[in-house]
């Protein structure tokens, strides 16, 4: 059945968004009997929370503990917010969300909020905001980034997004467009949606071993607009599909995803980079974005679209103009493959080799659990309040490993596996 031949009385096949529920709790988290779990989404995506609280109690969860945000609630701020709130954020919560991790809870979260839900805002109070959120964030943001817990991010298609995503259809139409996208690059259009993610962890699986295996001191990239050498973090560790976090329990932090990822050096990338996708960030889209990298450094950075927005990013601490991730993702992924944009990094990185500025995983480390802060930044790694990918990757893109004797390796031509 296609999207236009449902009944648009329920544009969201129930049957594909109980099995995204399932996947999410079975795979995502793989949750485990007693194990509690915080989770938050939009309000529209109710239908979707009660399904995976069905599922995580059958799973034998100890507390399903929803948080709920609302995108009418969020523009009240804007519109009647005193100036100066615009500096806070809700401190009190993201502790609370901290002892939880500590106490093994498991995260999952499910977007879904309209991308340019704060385009027509102050972009200057869209900026604090974030920075303040960010700051408070970080004792919870600590324990995902460094995999104390499993962590799982799905999500729903509300019609809000769905608009910005199919802005000719109408809103019927548009939802179930985005939601059998969302199905199909979360791999629940298939009838055993937790066997075929097994198949597809295990193919990602033998990327990762064969970059591990190489053991690359930087990786080259060429293409139209594009000679960036980005050094390798010291005892770097490629991931990919499915991983264990440090409680033991095996996820998929994200689904969908078609990336394997690494650290980069932070002192070690050079070069030039054009990104090869817009970048959709709290309401604004930036586009064109074109940076210059002197010692793992922004130097110099423009884009035709979203140019104020970029620089307020970089600014927000000394991190924000290096490199926290490296990933690579083949040009013919379903994601490309869709020929979507999806105003969403969930699935736009997905669609393309990319980059992050700002902060590590040090979960990319060997043994990386054992490294303490000061030793993965000795390694190479970066620290920073921020984590934003972006795309660099096309059809016209070329990558060799450089290893530590000069040595060149084909890794990507033409934008897929050499």
């Amino acid at each position: 059945m296609t999207a236009h031949q449902r009944n648009f009385s329920t544009p969201i096949d129930p049957v594909k968004l109980d099995r995204l529920a399932e996947v999410a709790v079975k795979v995502g988290l793989q949750l485990q009997a007693g194990q509690d779990l915080l989770l938050t989404a939009p309000t529209v995506a109710l239908p979707l929370v009660r399904r995976i609280a069905e599922h995580a109690y059958k799973a034998g969860a100890g507390i399903v503990t929803p948080i709920l945000s609302d995108e009418a609630i969020t523009l009240s701020r804007y519109k009647f917010g005193h100036d100066s709130s615009f500096d806070r954020a809700a401190g009190w919560l993201y502790e609370g969300m901290s002892k939880a991790f500590a106490a093994n809870t498991a995260r999952l979260a499910i977007v879904g909020d309209d991308p340019m839900l704060l385009s027509g805002q102050d972009p200057s109070r869209v900026a604090r905001a974030s920075k303040a959120n960010s700051i408070a964030y970080k004792p919870a943001l600590e324990r995902i980034v460094t995999f104390d817990i499993n962590w799982n991010i799905i999500a729903y298609p509300s019609p809000s997004w769905a608009r910005q995503v199919f802005p000719d259809d109408e809103e019927d139409v548009a939802v179930a467009k985005l939601a059998d996208a969302i199905f199909a690059a979360s791999r629940v259009d298939q009838d055993d949606a937790v066997a075929a993610w097994g198949k597809h962890n295990a193919a990602l699986r033998l990327r990762t071993e064969w970059l591990n295996a190489q053991h690359f001191g930087a990786l080259h990239y060429t293409g139209p607009g594009t000679d960036l050498t980005i050094g390798l973090a010291d005892g770097h560790e490629w991931e990919g599909g499915a991983a264990t976090a440090n409680n033991g329990i095996t996820c998929n932090a994200n689904i969908p995803t078609e990336e394997v990822f690494t650290t980069p050096h932070a002192r070690r990338v050079d070069g030039h980079v054009i990104s090869s996708k817009p970048l959709s960030y709290q309401g604004s889209l930036i586009d064109n974005i074109a940076v210059k990298f002197e010692g793992g450094r922004i130097v110099e950075a423009r884009a035709s679209r979203g140019e104020e927005v970029l620089n307020k990013v970089l600014d927000t601490d000394e991190g924000a103009r290096r490199l926290g991730e490296v990933a690579l993702v083949p040009h013919s992924s379903p994601i490309s493959a869709s020929g979507l944009l999806f105003f969403n990094t969930l699935f736009d990185e997905n669609a393309a080799c990319h980059i992050a500025l700002g902060q590590c995983y040090s979960k990319c480390f060997v043994n990386g659990t054992k490294l303490s802060p000061e030793q993965i930044a000795a390694q190479g790694g970066n620290t920073s309040l921020i984590h934003i990918d972006w795309m660099i990757g096309s059809d016209q893109i070329d990558i060799d490993g450089i290893h530590a004797d000069g040595r060149r390796v084909p890794v990507f031509r033409k934008g897929e596996w050499a």
